[in-house]
């Protein structure tokens, strides 16, 4: 109503002001991409890469590369509306992308390596690939990552958003994370845009790689942790701050509050005191 709190600049229009300013508002949008293009694109791709999870069955390579070039140019005609956005013609993006497949895809037979040998309860590949919520955030992850880095806008955080939804594992693909990744359970796992993980890091579930409280004009700047190699992280840690290095080798414990760095070598653990009555 009229002359109540919080209320904003829509709230004491019209039925009819209120429709003219939404039709103003829907010119202003400029054309972008669907969300279900994307996200099927992305999954298409995915498929492509990892039988285990298709159906699809090529003859022979001429087919399966066929099948790329195809890809190649949905990515194109799905690039094309935002032709203005980009730093280079659709084309040329969309070619540079699928020139970095084999590197993506060693990525992550890397981390399915890493997941298979870490995980007393993974029994093959094909389980990993086909079931793990760890696996299928990271590789929507890295798919989405190559867009970041050729500076194709809102795009790869759909893929990763759409990738959160199913999994509950929030990777920003700004995030630069090495080969031999390990993500144990996965649900409630936070990281943020300017993290760095190094190789062989293992994150368990509630996990967040977050920033400190920085004001809006800090945005450009690093405000999220650097992991180095060969560290682990146990579930429900929190480690914030871009200045923030925990060293490699280490290992933190569950429910650690972290905003400083820690040395390489380091075992961190969050002392809790838990009393137990008996009823008698």
């Amino acid at each position: 109503m009229c002359g109540e709190p919080f209320t904003g600049a829509y709230s004491c229009m019209t039925n009819k002001e209120f429709i003219e300013a939404l039709w103003l508002k829907h010119r202003k949008v400029e054309p972008f991409p669907p969300t279900a293009l994307i996200t099927r694109f992305v999954t298409k791709l995915l498929l492509l890469l990892f039988p285990e999870q298709s159906k699809t069955r090529f003859e022979n390579t001429d087919d399966l590369k066929l099948a790329l070039n195809i890809l190649q140019q949905e990515l194109s005609d799905i690039l094309q509306p935002i032709q203005p956005l980009l730093i280079a013609p659709v084309e040329k993006i969309s070619e540079s992308y699928f020139e970095q497949l084999p590197h993506v895809y060693h990525l992550l037979t890397s981390d399915v390596e890493a997941i298979v040998n870490g995980d007393p309860a993974a029994t093959s590949e094909f389980e990993v690939i086909r079931t793990y919520p760890g696996f299928y955030a990271i590789a929507m992850y890295r798919l989405a990552h190559v867009l970041h880095r050729l500076h194709v806008p809102v795009i790869p955080r759909i893929i990763t958003e759409y990738s959160h939804s199913k999994t509950g594992i929030d990777i920003h693909p700004g995030a630069t994370i090495g080969s031999h990744f390990f993500i144990d359970h996965g649900t409630g796992i936070v990281i943020g845009e300017t993290a760095i993980i190094g190789k062989n890091v293992k994150l368990y579930q509630g996990v967040t790689l977050g920033a400190l409280s920085v004001e809006k004009a800090l945005a450009s700047t690093k405000r999220h942790p650097t992991i180095e190699d060969n560290v682990v992280i146990y579930s429900g840690a929190t480690i914030l701050g871009g200045e923030t290095i925990i060293g490699h080798d280490s290992i933190i414990g569950g429910n650690v509050w972290l905003t400083s760095s820690v040395a390489p070598h380091s075992k961190v653990y969050h002392q809790a005191q838990i009393k137990i009555f008996d009823k008698q």
